[in-house]
């Protein structure tokens, strides 16, 4: 087998760079490779990127999403964010960033996972010049002469798979880009984010919460009525290890009269909560994310905090730079397993993925601190948004993923 590009894992990552390249002048050669299989049309996907988990999409994603021809099936499915309350808790300073006042129809969306996921994989189905091999698992990759080649266990048996650039998106510390000799640097938060959907008395209003606490950020984000007709918002709640283990093992009642406590009375009586979910937290990034016939993409190029839900919009827009990167190389005649090439790439978003995945990590070692002359500096930061509008839009557009151009940070 041989194609133009071959992306390893079929995640958010994975099917959105896949759909990007489909959506060119011309559409390339794409080989597609996921280790679980992919749902039929009309079923929940079984990618683990697709489960009960939401993810929160500026409206500069949106944008991108739209230039995929893909928002048009998506949009009926999101939430819009209309304002975000900003709050420190048992503290003065707080901040409420929103969209009718600085003329957008919304700062973002949260889409549940499963949703994007029926829309990314009904993408991929309408694509031309794409092949899906699912399930199937890498082995190996290896330097050839023209490019890469892969070696695949597949169900029908092993095969290769001839590729001229190989896109290595399955995830954080991922074991290709290890066995290519790419290190992942990583610092532990010492933190666990904990993941559910909470049904609540009080219309949500398009309203998202991100409230800091001694113990950790906690982020309330809106979702759509729950099929008893209940309001319903996304929670992620970050916690230390222990803290975090102690709420998995609450029973519901227990476990919603806690969040009662620490998130307060804005969304009224918290009702249910449903499957919950915890991961640890770590900023990882890849010591390369390019090299010769190669391109790190998604968490195996740099797993975020989830404090400012940044991570999959700087890779929506790391998508979407590759994908322009690889087009202007094709109409150059140059060959897109070139260095040169992929380090435009590289140059292109430096900026941008230094300034989020900085921000990302610095927001919640600000809020995390209880030092007093620094808990006060950042009291005294969300006052001033509060009351000087330039500084608010300001940071409405940096949350929107605005910034400038439409390509900021998320």
């Amino acid at each position: 087998m041989r194609c133009d590009v071959a992306i390893v894992g079929g995640g958010m990552v994975g099917a959105s760079l896949a759909c990007a390249l489909a959506a060119g002048a011309q559409p390339w050669r794409v080989t597609l490779i996921e280790s679980v299989a992919l749902a039929p049309p009309g079923e929940r996907a079984l990618q683990p990127s697709f489960d009960a988990r939401s993810t929160a999409l500026a409206t500069g994603s949106a944008r991108l999403l739209a230039q995929l021809g893909l928002w048009e099936s998506l949009r009926p499915l999101v939430e819009p964010i209309r304002s975000i309350h900003v709050s420190d808790r048992g503290r003065f300073g707080s901040v409420v960033m929103d969209a009718a006042q600085e003329g957008l129809e919304a700062l973002g969306y949260v889409a549940e996972n499963r949703h994007l996921g029926q829309v990314l994989l009904g993408g991929l189905r309408a694509a031309s010049g794409m092949r899906v091999l699912a399930p199937a698992r890498v082995r190996a990759i290896r330097p050839a002469a023209a490019g890469m080649t892969l070696e695949i266990d597949a169900e029908a048996g092993a095969a290769r798979l001839a590729a001229t650039l190989v896109v290595i998106a399955d995830g954080a510390r991922s074991a290709l880009a290890s066995g290519l000799g790419i290190a992942s640097e990583q610092r532990d938060y010492g933190q666990t984010a904990l993941i559910a959907n909470v049904a609540h008395r009080a219309a949500h209003q398009g309203r998202a919460f991100e409230r800091f606490t001694d113990d950790g950020p906690l982020a309330m984000l809106p979702l759509g009525a729950s099929a008893e007709g209940l309001a319903r918002s996304a929670l992620v709640w970050v916690q230390d290890h222990a803290q975090a283990a102690a709420a998995m093992a609450l029973d519901d009642e227990a476990f919603l009269a806690r969040l009662q406590q620490r998130f307060g009375y804005r969304l009224g009586r918290l009702l249910r909560v449903g499957e919950r979910q915890s991961y640890p937290l770590a900023l990882v990034r890849a010591s390369e994310q390019v090299r010769s016939g190669v391109v790190l993409a998604g968490n195996a190029a740099h797993a975020l905090h989830p404090v400012a839900g940044q991570g999959f919009n700087l890779s929506l827009r790391d998508v979407a730079a590759l994908a322009a990167v690889l087009e202007e190389a094709r109409a150059r005649g140059e060959s897109i397993a070139e260095a040169a090439v992929l380090a435009r790439f590289v140059a292109r978003q430096a900026a941008d993925q230094q300034r989020t995945i900085g921000f990302s990590d610095l927001l919640p070692r600000v809020f995390g601190s209880g030092v007093l002359p620094l808990a006060a500096a950042r009291d005294l930061g969300l006052i001033g948004f509060e009351l000087v509008p330039a500084l608010r839009s300001l940071l409405v557009r940096h949350a929107s993923g605005l910034g400038s151009g439409g390509s900021g940070a998320a």
